[in-house]
C-alpha cells in the first residue's frame, strides 16, 4: 500500500437508506473484477462512515483483507433484514417506546408520572446491538490496521452533551489529531458504543452515553451538525475519495404544488431528517468542486506554497427519489408499526421520507440494492477511470 497515494470511501448516514451503499459496493466490486483485480483486494485504504453509513464503513473495514467476502457479508444482512432486528416493532414494543413517547408529547403536562422517567426515543433499538455483534469482526479489524491492508476507518457522532461534532478513528499509524469549527477528531478504538451513537437518529432512537476525555458525553447520530463530511478521509490522508450517498442530492425544482395542503408531522420529520441526512454533503461537494477549480488555476510556484491539495472526488448518489420507493413498500411494516406511522401521516405519500429512513423490510432494502447496482453500472467508465483500471 502506498503512503503518497490513498483513496478514501465515504458511507454517508440514512438509516434503512443506506441499504443503497451495498447495492453501489458490490457493482463496483464486480467492475473491478471485471477489469483483473483480484476479488479480495482491497481498493480503500480510508474508510469513513456516518449514521448507518459508519456501521456498513465498520462492516467494511472488519473485512479490509478480503473486500469481496465483506460487500457478500452486507449484502447478506441487508437482502434479509428485517425491522425486528433493527428496533422493537411488535406491540408491546411500539407501546412502550412510541405510543408513550408520542402520548407524551401531546399530554406530557397532565401524565405527571413521566416526569421522572420520560421515554427517550420514539423507537427501542436494542436489537440493533445483536445485529451489530453479528456483522462485525473487531478483531479482524485489529488485524487488518497492523498487516497494513487499511490505513483508518473512522466515524462520526455527534454530543448532545458538548455540542460538537466528533469524528472517532482508529488508524495503522499515529494520525495528528484536528480542530476544526464545531468539529473534533479523537484517535479511539472503535466499538459497537460508536457505531449505535452514531446511527442515533435524533427523537427517534435513544441517544448513546460515550466516555471521552474520562467523563460521559450523550452522543446522537453523527449527520447532525456535520458541516464537512468528505474532511475525515483527508485529514487521514485521502488524496481520492469515493462518497456514496443515500439520497438524491440535488432536486429538480418542479414548484409548488397548486394546492399544498398543511403538512403532515411525518412530512415535517421526513424533511427535517433530509436537511440533516442530505443538505451538508452537497454542500461539502460543492465546496470541494471549488477548491479544485481555485487550485487548477494556480501556478506551481504558488501551489507549492498552500496547504490545500487537489483532491479528485466521484459521487454516486440514487437516481431517483427513495421516499417515492419507500411508499411503496409501507405495507411490509409490522402492523404496530404501521398503526403508529399512520397516527402522524407517514403511510401516506407526502410523509413517506420519514418512513424512508426506518423501513428496514428486505423488499424496500432489495429495491434499494437494485438501484445502487444500476447507478454504479451506469457509471462504470467513471469507475475505471477513478481507480485507474
Amino acid at each position: 500500500m502506498g503512503i503518497e497515494k490513498k483513496t478514501g470511501l465515504i458511507l454517508t448516514g440514512g438509516g434503512a437508506r443506506a441499504a443503497y451503499q451495498v447495492g453501489v459496493l458490490q457493482a463496483l466490486s464486480e467492475i473491478l473484477w471485471e477489469a483483473g483485480w483480484p476479488p479480495a483486494r482491497n481498493p480503500f485504504e480510508i474508510i469513513c462512515g456516518t449514521s448507518a453509513g459508519a456501521i456498513n464503513a465498520t462492516a467494511l473495514a472488519c473485512r479490509a483483507d478480503n473486500f469481496g467476502e465483506g460487500v457478500q457479508k452486507l449484502l447478506d444482512v441487508w437482502l434479509h433484514i428485517e425491522v425486528g432486528q433493527v428496533y422493537r416493532a411488535d406491540s408491546l414494543g411500539v407501546i412502550r417506546s412510541g405510543a408513550r413517547w408520542l402520548s407524551l408529547l401531546s399530554f406530557g403536562w397532565l401524565l405527571r408520572k413521566w416526569h421522572a422517567a420520560p421515554p427517550n426515543s420514539l423507537l427501542d433499538n436494542t436489537p440493533l446491538i445483536s445485529l451489530l455483534h453479528r456483522m462485525l469482526d473487531l478483531p479482524r479489524l485489529d488485524a487488518a490496521l497492523a498487516d497494513g491492508l487499511l490505513h483508518a476507518l473512522a466515524v462520526t457522532a455527534s454530543s448532545y452533551s458538548g455540542g460538537q461534532h466528533m469524528t472517532f478513528y482508529q488508524s495503522a499509524t499515529a494520525v495528528e489529531p484536528w480542530i476544526r469549527t464545531q468539529r473534533v477528531a479523537l484517535p479511539d478504538q472503535i466499538g459497537v458504543q460508536h457505531l449505535l451513537a452514531s446511527a442515533a437518529i435524533p427523537f427517534i432512537f435513544p441517544s448513546v452515553p460515550l466516555y471521552i476525555g474520562g467523563h460521559r458525553e450523550y452522543c446522537g447520530d453523527g449527520s447532525m451538525r456535520q458541516l464537512a463530511p468528505i474532511s475525515p478521509a483527508i485529514h487521514l490522508g485521502a488524496s481520492k475519495v469515493l462518497v456514496v450517498g443515500a439520497g438524491r442530492l440535488a432536486e429538480l425544482n418542479g414548484g409548488a404544488p397548486e394546492a399544498a395542503s398543511y403538512p403532515t408531522l411525518a412530512q415535517i420529520a421526513g424533511h427535517a431528517l433530509s436537511s440533516i441526512f442530505l443538505d451538508g454533503l452537497a454542500v461539502d461537494i460543492e465546496r470541494l468542486n471549488r477548491i479544485n477549480l481555485t487550485l487548477s488555476m494556480l501556478p506551481d510556484e504558488l501551489l507549492a506554497k498552500t496547504p490545500l491539495k487537489p483532491v479528485e472526488l466521484l459521487v454516486i448518489a440514487p437516481s431517483e427519489r427513495l421516499d417515492d420507493i419507500a411508499s411503496r413498500h409501507v405495507a411490509s411494516l409490522p402492523a404496530p408499526m404501521r398503526a403508529m406511522l399512520a397516527g402522524i401521516g407517514a403511510t401516506e405519500a407526502r410523509g413517506a421520507a420519514l418512513a424512508s429512513y426506518l423501513l428496514f423490510e428486505a423488499s424496500y432494502t432489495s429495491e434499494l440494492i437494485r438501484l445502487g447496482q444500476g447507478d454504479t453500472r451506469a457509471r462504470k467508465a467513471d469507475v475505471l477511470a477513478f481507480f485507474g483500471a
